[in-house]
């Protein structure tokens, strides 16, 4: 059998064709650097925090503003905007991408690649539930400064923002996707006046681009390095969202965007606060807000909420992302997708991971009541799935982009060692909070582990008792059951094997359609497939046909739509007077030890709870047809 060859296609050419240079920019602003836009609200104040008094202040100040700046060089310049988003899958950016793209180039498919990608996976989704916590609250705080009085309502406030956040999604984002370019543009600015403004305060600030005021503060500050690291770190957490983001865009309006607004303006605020901080040492615990005029400080605090909801509405729509790219590679069950828009397929709905989100998020709001909390659970996730970006990095430049070994290993050892490095600081904070993300992502990760196992442990058990297609079919033709009119769709996810929904139809009802089809639905490795590539179709006889339909990862599986392509090759038949038939399997536990008692019991749970195929492939409720067995595991 033969399958259909997939098409390599330039996203970046569809961009520039659909749309501007200047307005994708502008879109890129408002989606992919809200995360990493907002980290100036916290992320300085953490590392001085950290130096805990010890040293120089202004040494402490300086060494800070070098580790913070060459941060930003090294790990989102050099590795993510030179490096990683070139390491697209069809256009398509984020650690399931790269994990597929990985795995294809490798001929024996290795099992570790697969561990690194649900384990980025699961690690997303720990940074996922953080991000608005820590965003929100860290805006929200602004009130200590401007009204102090008003203290006490900063987290009511805080979980009042976060509940309207996520009770809008199922609204979609259409409508306010379009003021949050211009909203992160003006945030952007702000942030470079306002660091501009405050860096004539102590200019020598700027000397801070000098790596040796990095290397001689680690020398000097032993003790104290590894927690300061961990507070750096914060400067560039959102950089994945470049990788996340890139087939929404492509990669010359996020790069341009960095170069020309984001680098930039990050830089000037960071350097303004340094400079505000060494003229104004007694306002070290609020430099961002503190170094704004008072007429300005209220303005800034409901314009830096602005900007926090932003960021966590793009985490929350990248969640809904990977979380889909999962369901449709198998690495989780089937979740109701709801879509809000009838032009943007990308823009949907899931009301279980929305509620997933909001929940922790406010435990987390609750639990930490505060952003200098919630900073010690902020980083662990985030640099091992940067830690493992590297690490499929390396097999992509090695297997796909043909670099020699020297050249590999001399690109990427160093961008390893920094995350490594940046990694261990955040170890650190275990205790203090960053043991919430590692818990999220080991939830998820067991859950993601249990369904692949369940999954083929159940393909195994039902292969044992199912009957080859070819031998059905010629039983069939010696000795032909009555036929009814119309046509019967037969779904099935093996492709030799006989459908279990065929036998028990023939089992019960004795009768055969006039035409037959064997439908099968395979996710390509590839984020979109062509509709000239998307059918395979395989006659046997006048009475039945093999269909295989393929979807990209990226793709909501829509069988009606899909078989209008079938027309084209031939089938035809009327939607009205077709049937589609299902099998929907009841499984029950075994004695057989394929995997533990619990983790059975988990499986069938999600099994229990996962959607519909109905629903998940789009079929009209009024032609379908469900067979109910028994299966055990």
């Amino acid at each position: 059998m033969t399958y259909p060859q997939l098409r390599s296609q330039d996203p970046e050419i569809e961009h520039k064709t659909s749309s501007g240079l200047r307005g994708l920019v502008l879109a890129a602003l408002g989606v992919v650097y809200g995360d990493i836009g907002t980290s100036p609200l916290y992320a300085f104040r953490e590392a001085l925090h950290a130096t805990m008094g010890s040293g120089s202040h202004r040494e402490n100040v300086l060494g800070i503003l070098s580790l913070i700046v060459w941060a930003l060089t090294i790990v989102v310049t050099v590795k993510y905007v030179s490096f990683v988003l070139k390491a697209d899958n069809r256009g398509e950016g984020g650690t399931l991408s790269l994990m597929t793209l990985a795995r294809e180039s490798l001929s024996s498919r290795p099992a570790w690649v697969l561990v690194l990608g649900v384990a980025g996976a699961s690690l997303f989704l720990g940074d996922a539930i953080i991000t608005p916590a820590i965003s929100v609250l860290s805006a929200v705080e602004g009130i200590q400064v401007v009204a102090p009085a008003l203290s006490g309502w900063i987290v009511p406030i805080t979980l009042a923002i976060i509940a309207v956040l996520f009770f809008v999604q199922r609204f979609g984002t259409g409508g306010v996707a379009s003021v949050f370019g211009p909203v992160m543009a003006l945030w952007f600015v702000v942030l470079g006046v306002s660091g501009t403004v405050h860096i004539v305060d102590d200019p020598d600030v700027l000397w801070a681009v000098n790596p040796l005021h990095a290397l001689r503060y680690a020398a000097s500050n032993v003790g104290t390095t590894i927690t300061v690291l961990g507070a750096v770190f914060l400067a560039v957490t959102g950089a994945e969202a470049l990788y996340v983001d890139l087939g929404h865009f492509g990669r010359r309006p996020i790069v341009t965007a960095w170069f020309v607004l984001v680098f930039p303006c990050l830089l000037l605020n960071y350097f303004g606060q340094g400079a505000f901080v060494l003229a104004n040492p007694e306002m070290a615990a609020h430099p961002f807000f503190g170094m704004h005029p008072d007429w300005a400080k209220l303005p800034i605090v409901c314009l830096a909420t602005a900007a926090t909801v932003i960021a966590s509405q793009a985490v929350i729509s990248g969640a809904y992302s990977l979380v889909r790219q999962a369901m449709h590679l198998n690495l989780l069950p089937r979740l109701q997708i709801l879509h809000t828009s009838e032009t943007h397929s990308g823009q949907i709905f899931m009301p279980q991971v929305n509620s997933f989100l909001f929940i922790f998020v406010v435990a987390l709001v609750l639990q930490f009541r505060n952003s200098s909390g919630l900073s010690a659970a902020y980083g662990i996730a985030v640099t091992g799935e940067m830690l493992i970006t590297s690490v499929l990095l390396y097999v992509v430049m090695r297997r796909i982009w043909n670099w020699k070994m020297i050249i590999a290993t001399a690109v990427v050892l160093p961008l390893v060692i920094i995350d490594a490095g940046f990694l261990a600081a955040n170890v650190a904070k275990f205790a203090d909070g960053g043991w919430v993300p590692v818990a999220v992502a080991c939830t998820m990760g067991l859950i993601m582990q249990t369904w692949m196992s369940g999954r083929r442990l159940l393909a195994a058990r039902t292969k044992m008792d199912e009957i080859p297609l070819a031998a059905i079919i010629d039983k069939l033709a010696q000795k032909q059951p009555p036929t009814v009119p119309g046509t019967a769709i037969f779904l099935t996810s093996d492709i030799e094997g006989a459908p279990t929904a065929l036998l028990h139809s023939l089992k019960h009802y004795k009768v055969l359609h006039e035409h037959n089809v064997i439908l099968s639905v395979v996710t390509a490795a590839t984020p979109f497939v062509p509709d000239d590539e998307k059918i395979f179709l395989e006659s046997f006889n006048p009475r039945f046909s093999r269909l295989i339909i393929t979807f990209g990862y990226m793709e909501t599986p829509n069988i009606p739509r899909a078989l209008v392509l079938v027309r084209k090759l031939g089938l035809k038949f009327d939607i009205m007077s077709t049937s589609f038939f299902l099998s929907r399997r009841t499984i029950l536990p075994s004695k057989r030890r394929g995997m533990p008692f619990w983790q059975d019991r988990l499986f069938i749970a999600l099994a229990q709870n996962a959607g519909n195929a109905t629903d998940y492939f789009g079929l009209p409720t009024g032609r379908v047809v469900e067979l109910g067995l028994q299966t055990t595991i």
